[in-house]
């Protein structure tokens, strides 16, 4: 998702200057000048964006006349709202419940305009010895789990279990990191797939002086248990998208980003190295477990990268009204497909845009993720 062992995310409002200077200015009538648009990342630049990187590196963003800044999130910076504001980039990059929250609570009016991961990549992990091996045994239990919307999923999870936090088990504010689980201060840590799971395997186990290894826990996936949502996924502001032009630039945008993504998909190595050279501060081995790890969030898309799957969105709507993240359902135009299939129809059909024969690869762990 958006963390690393060392930050701590803030989702708080922030000033919104930060990104005034990186906001668009489109080329004048007649100039052969790129077009300027800033991207929002969800994080810190690390391979969960990867696409985005390697569209910019490749060069597939100038092949569409665009000149694309990606913006840096991290512990001081709230994607969601930063993409919020009036004045804010024309693209942000985050979950879809966090963003549908803002929506209906804020003066916010972002639009899913593509839906990237097509699976959540959200875990619960506890040791083997713990014996946790299904979601009824969190009661009693020391559940770690992040804020800040990031922990929607295990609470709708406990609940459709019947169990109701700080009743039935004790809730557990965790840093972005899997210290508190390593040290066996709690039950249960919330990772994800990606970034966190591999922190606990990228560590020694003190027992036996070797890295952890996969058998040593048990991993709780949220897909399997009906209560995943909906993850990265690309929004614009609907103002934005109303003025003249901005739909077009869209659409040259996604295309160019689901180039990225598929370069990633049959390139992963070279991916990681664009990644590495964009200022990531994790490690090569950290950055080729994740690229390995977010490409099968990815791929397969059956509908083609990009398109919202109608009852994977309802299935977030409902389990976020189930847990009160909302209280209604998000009025009609919250996420759009046309954009992206656009998109998709501008590459062609001899561009692999589905993934259908998509393998997962093999990553040796490293130690510290180096």
């Amino acid at each position: 998702m958006i963390h690393s062992k060392r930050w701590l995310v803030v989702v708080a409002p922030l000033a919104l200057a930060f990104v005034a200077a990186a906001c668009s200015t489109a080329a004048p009538a007649g100039s052969t000048s790129l077009t300027k648009v800033s991207v929002q990342l969800q994080w810190v630049s690390q391979a969960q964006f990867a696409g985005e990187i390697a569209a910019k590196a490749e060069g597939y963003y100038a092949a569409e006349g665009l000149d694309v800044t990606l913006l840096e999130g991290g512990p001081n910076v709230a994607n969601i709202t930063v993409g919020c504001g009036a004045t804010g980039p024309e693209f942000t990059l985050g979950w879809v419940p966090k963003a549908l929250v803002a929506v209906e609570t804020g003066n916010c009016d972002l639009v899913s305009i593509a839906q990237i991961f097509q699976r959540s990549g959200t875990r619960s992990v506890s040791w083997k010895d713990s014996n946790i091996t299904s979601v009824d045994q969190f009661k009693g239990k020391k559940i770690g789990v992040w804020d800040f919307g990031n922990e929607y999923e295990v609470t709708a999870g406990a609940l459709k279990h019947g169990l109701t936090v700080d009743k039935d088990y004790t809730r557990v504010i965790q840093d972005f990191n899997m210290n508190a689980l390593l040290s066996k201060q709690i039950d249960v840590a919330e990772a994800m797939t990606y970034n966190e799971y591999a922190q606990v395997l990228e560590a020694k186990n003190a027992a036996t002086g070797k890295l952890n290894q996969p058998s040593d826990f048990n991993l709780i996936d949220w897909n399997t248990e009906g209560t995943a949502m909906l993850q990265d996924a690309v929004f614009a502001r609907k103002a934005w998208l109303g003025q003249s032009g901005s739909e077009d630039i869209a659409v040259k945008f996604l295309k160019a980003t689901f180039r990225g993504w598929i370069f990633c998909r049959d390139n992963p190595a070279k991916c990681v190295d664009e990644v590495l050279a964009a200022g990531t501060t994790l490690g090569k081995g950290h950055q080729a477990w994740q690229m390995n790890e977010v490409n099968p969030l990815i791929w397969p898309s059956p509908n083609g990268i990009g398109i919202t799957d109608k009852a994977l969105w309802d299935q977030t709507i409902a389990i976020a009204k189930g847990g009160k993240f909302l209280t209604k359902d998000p009025a009609d135009g919250a996420y759009r497909n046309d954009l992206a299939q656009k998109a998709l129809d501008a590459l062609g059909s001899s561009v692999d845009t589905k993934g259908a024969s998509f393998v997962k690869g093999t990553v040796q762990v490293t130690e510290g993720g180096n």
